[in-house]
């Protein structure tokens, strides 16, 4: 592959990656989450099966602690997500989802799948699942994080 095409993929999706995040967003404040950024839903994603300690948590968003605290600190203050006593260690706590956080994660499922659907209007229904099979294949495992 020539440079100007690696390049031009590249481009093509890192914009696609960002008009998706952008558009999950934009469902989530439509649906009446007030308050959020995108960073907040890359933290959701990591709080969502069993909650996080915030040292998990910085390590998912490639933070530092001290800023996956303060996001942290934003999340209680604004009802998604609450401290609870660590069931294996006793010196940490856990920081899991509200009920309001997990509407706001159920919300951001929703505008993920429209804005899925408006590719399958592009790129037909094998096109998005070929693109998807294609993207699993190179895709690093391991946590979605901004890109600071």
């Amino acid at each position: 592959m020539q440079n100007s095409d690696a390049m031009a993929l590249s481009a093509a999706l890192l914009a696609a990656a960002g008009g998706l995040t952008q558009r999950i967003h934009e469902g989530v404040v439509a649906r009446g989450f007030e308050g959020l950024r995108p960073a907040h839903g890359f933290a959701f994603t990591r709080l969502a099966p069993d909650g996080a300690t915030v040292t998990d948590l910085a390590a998912h968003l490639g933070t530092t602690k001290q800023a996956a605290s303060q996001l942290v600190e934003e999340l209680v203050r604004k009802g998604y997500a609450e401290r609870r006593p660590h069931p294996a260690d006793a010196r940490a706590r856990l920081v899991v989802l509200t009920g309001a956080g997990w509407a706001c994660t159920r919300a951001a499922e929703e505008a993920a799948a429209e804005a899925v659907d408006a590719w399958v209007g592009v790129l037909g229904e094998d096109g998005v699942r070929a693109l998807r099979d294609s993207l699993l294949r190179v895709a690093p495992g391991g946590p979605v994080r901004p890109t600071w």
